[in-house]
């Protein structure tokens, strides 16, 4: 037998321990004419059975020249074939040099499975890209589900707005004051106080907007997770046993933000109606700036308690809670993806927005330089025409922020809890269990 390491002859001595018949080898002399001690066995395998290292056996493959140190190709840990060193066949069988199942290339890192992909994302954690493109696909997948939902919602969000502003704030809201150069302090905080209420009340009625669509679009989103479709007739079934809890939601997370804004501003107003005008516009300006980072650290806290309360069927109060404890860890990433989810709907929304105003503006009869330097109420036909601008934007954005939003629950869930594999088996995946009762959308 050989004694290289690595290599072993593919026969093997007879088990019955008697001669073969054949002379033993000649042992070869040194110089001084001495035989040599034999590194041979003098029980060697019968002709024709076996064939030297350096020659193939017929029908074989040669055996491969050895690695490198370092390099793999020996015999190393982790490197050996099935049956030992030598394999369980001779060359060319299973387990030897080159055969079937041997040790040719072993040792390579091919790197984990790809996760599975049964819908819009693959059942793993994501990264930013992954979600955004997962709401684009879902977008793209169930258009006339999600574009349904988010028409209706865009419209009756607009119709408030219009209403309002047309009904309420054009007659209650004075902002001259802020193009009188002779305007005083008091005049000028009554003024910006007016341009505050009106942008705050817009804004939130369109962050409401927002967030109930996000939360009805939950539903279609979680299925699109799963690989399956949903009608809004399937959607509306499932979220109309929430809808009770999600306007309690809806309303409560905008009204924590401005109780909070509120209470950095308030101790300014006080100042400001003892007599102490200036330093009390002062302090109100620095506890509104301290209260509104407050308040985003807040609202980013309870940002998923929507899709928590509509997939989880959880109540208004353990909803906040899950969403602070999934939050928990991951506000800055949270915080991040929310908030190029929301650049990337603004600008969409621009390009949309911005052309139908000038047009509201020249077909209002003001024409387009009069509504730049306008600052008075608003005319209906502006305000229509705009808004139905508005409308085309919100149809295109809501769909994006509000898978943003679910998607982001997903991934914190998949993080933090192994949400994948129950999505796994819900999706029917094989080698993942049964399929369990009532887990769609959860």
């Amino acid at each position: 037998m050989n004694d290289t390491p690595g290599w072993a002859s593919p026969g093997s001595a007879p088990s019955d321990g008697q001669d073969s018949g054949k002379p033993d080898a000649a042992e070869p002399a040194d110089d001084s004419g001495r035989s040599a001690p034999s590194k041979w066995s003098k029980e060697q395998p019968p002709p024709a059975q076996w064939s030297p290292p350096s020659t193939p056996a017929p029908g074989g493959t040669p055996p491969p020249p050895p690695a490198p140190p370092g390099q793999g190709g020996g015999w190393g840990w982790g490197n050996q074939p099935p049956g030992g060193p030598a394999g369980p066949a001779g060359p060319g069988g299973p387990g030897a040099p080159g055969g079937p199942g041997g040790y040719r290339g072993w040792g390579a890192w091919q790197g984990p499975p790809p996760a599975a992909k049964p819908g819009v994302i693959p059942l793993r954690p994501l990264g930013v890209g992954e979600i955004l493109d997962g709401a684009v696909s879902t977008m793209r997948a169930h258009w006339r589900t999600v574009l349904g939902i988010s028409l209706t919602v865009a419209v009756l969000t607009e119709i408030v707005v219009v209403l309002l502003q047309g009904l309420v704030l054009n007659e209650s809201v004075d902002t001259e004051a802020l193009d009188d150069p002779s305007a005083t302090v008091g005049e000028l905080t009554r003024a910006m106080g007016d341009t505050m209420l009106s942008s705050g009340v817009v804004l939130a009625i369109t962050l409401l907007g927002t967030i109930v669509a996000t939360a009805l679009l939950t539903m279609v989103t979680s299925r699109a997770v799963l690989g399956k479709s949903v009608t809004a007739t399937e959607a509306w079934r499932d979220a109309r046993p929430q809808l009770a809890k999600l306007v309690g939601l809806t309303l409560l997370i905008p009204l924590i933000g401005a109780a909070i804004v509120f209470a950095g501003i308030l101790p300014g107003l006080l100042i400001a109606l003892a007599g102490g005008s200036d330093a009390g516009a002062g302090l109100a300006v620095l506890g509104g700036l301290g209260a509104g980072v407050v308040a985003i650290w807040v609202v980013v806290r309870l940002s998923l308690a929507s899709p928590a309360l509509m997939l989880e069927k959880q109540g208004i109060k353990k909803s906040l809670i899950r969403s602070t404890k999934l939050v928990r860890g991951s506000w800055w990433r949270v915080f991040g993806i929310q908030l190029l989810a929301a650049i990337i709907a603004n600008v969409v929304a621009s390009i949309i927005v911005i052309p139908f105003t000038f047009i509201a503006g020249a077909v209002s009869g003001e024409g387009v330089t009069g509504f730049l330097d306008s600052t008075g109420e608003l005319g209906w036909t502006f305000l229509i025409v705009s808004g139905v601008g508005s409308v085309i934007g919100s149809m295109l954005t809501f769909p994006i922020t509000a898978g943003v939003t679910v998607l982001l629950y997903i991934d914190q869930r998949i993080r933090r809890e192994a949400l994948d594999l129950e999505l796994a088996r819900a999706a029917g995946l094989p080698g993942h269990g049964p399929t369990p009762s009532g887990t769609a959308g959860s």
